[in-house]
């Protein structure tokens, strides 16, 4: 690969995309795809790589609050999901020859360490993968949210979220195939048009701090690889 467009990235990973963690991961599911993505960037390049995963094949916050349990309780049940995932994640990047570090929001003794930016920063530097779980540490904010802060914090190029679908639509081009597809978008325009590609806050957060997203399908190849080379790829918001 020639020299990548950023040096550092950030990537949003669903939790649904880990499946069902007492199965084993399925051969088409979005995360081989993306083990094996980021296994050939690593080969060829220097690239920096960071993860924010969430908890949706454990437990939804919605989905709990409406058996009953209370956001608050929820929203902590979906940060130690994360942490399930992470755990998950950084073994499954090992057993493909990457090394990887878990830092976490949520303090968890002889598991892993305290997000800390320094320190994160110098993992980064040295190559390592690092796996942000724990959301922002704090309830009421979602795991995009979580992504959209450490990509401003680690002071990365951009943040790539990974979905199932090839970019931002006008409605969901599952249920209509005659659903709209954008190539570019503004923060304004996602906001105005109450597109859901992330929550409020995380949009409002890459706006004031003009930091550009893209969203991809993770399942298509090379897609991460063409993101890098500045390829068309997904929709870009910025």
């Amino acid at each position: 690969m020639s020299k990548p467009l950023y040096r550092r990235i950030l990537v949003k990973l669903s939790g649904e995309f880990l499946g069902n963690l007492k199965d084993k991961v399925s051969s088409n599911n979005p995360l081989n795809s993306f083990i094996c993505q980021v296994k050939d960037i690593k080969k060829d390049t220097s690239l920096e790589i960071a993860i924010v995963g969430g908890a949706g094949n454990i437990i939804r916050g919605l989905s709990a609050q409406e058996n009953g349990i209370d956001r608050y309780t929820s929203d902590y049940m979906g940060m130690i999901g994360t942490l399930i995932n992470a755990l998950y994640l950084k073994d499954m990047l090992s057993k493909n020859g990457m090394k990887s570090a878990i830092m976490s929001a949520l303090e968890i003794k002889n598991i892993c360490p305290l997000f800390a930016k320094d320190r994160a920063l110098k993992l980064l530097g040295k190559g390592e993968i690092v796996i942000l779980p724990g959301g922002t540490g704090n309830p009421y904010f979602t795991t995009d949210t979580a992504a959209a802060l450490r990509t401003i914090e680690l002071e990365a190029d951009i943040l790539l979220k990974a979905t199932k679908v090839d970019g931002v639509y006008n409605c969901d081009p599952v249920i209509n195939p005659k659903a709209n597809k954008f190539d570019h978008l503004t923060y304004q325009q996602v906001i105005e048009k109450n597109l859901k590609v992330m929550d409020l806050t995380a949009i409002s957060l890459c706006k004031e701090n003009n930091l550009p997203i893209i969203v991809f399908d993770i399942q298509k190849p090379n897609s991460i690889s063409r993101i890098l080379k500045g390829e068309k790829v997904g929709t870009i918001i910025k």
